[in-house]
């Protein structure tokens, strides 16, 4: 598939999706980036690594900015994003690609949950309806 057809079958994604989809977006995106850092490692493309560990970071913090903060679980995902921030640094600065697979194991665990918990929530909403 083309650049322009990829970008356009991105916006209509975005452009369509509910809001809880949109933070799985993120997450997706945020792991692609970590999995293009590991292979930039990998194959010594330190530029590479570096652009792509700082997208990852850039949606880390957009993630974490936008938690409500009134709550218990918003303090916990705050920690769980400044953890993996910090393994992020590590993979950058020491070239560590083990730090790297943890914050990719980590946020992609953290995506499973939110998407599973996001489809019990609607299916329990419908079920109640």
């Amino acid at each position: 598939m083309n650049q322009q057809a990829q970008d356009t079958y991105l916006r209509m994604q975005i452009n369509t999706a509910a809001p809880w989809e949109l933070t799985a977006l993120l997450f997706n995106g945020c792991i692609k980036f970590m999995k293009q850092a590991l292979e930039a490692i990998r194959s010594k493309n330190f530029e590479m690594k570096n652009h792509n560990i700082k997208r990852a970071i850039a949606i880390i913090n957009e993630l974490d900015f936008t938690l409500d903060k009134n709550y218990e679980i918003s303090h916990n995902l705050s920690s769980l994003y400044t953890y993996i921030r910090e393994k992020l640094f590590e993979a950058n600065i020491k070239l560590d690609d083990q730090a790297l697979s943890e914050a990719i194991e980590l946020m992609t665990d953290l995506k499973d949950t939110w998407i599973k918990a996001m489809k019990e929530l609607h299916a329990t909403a419908r079920a109640q309806s």
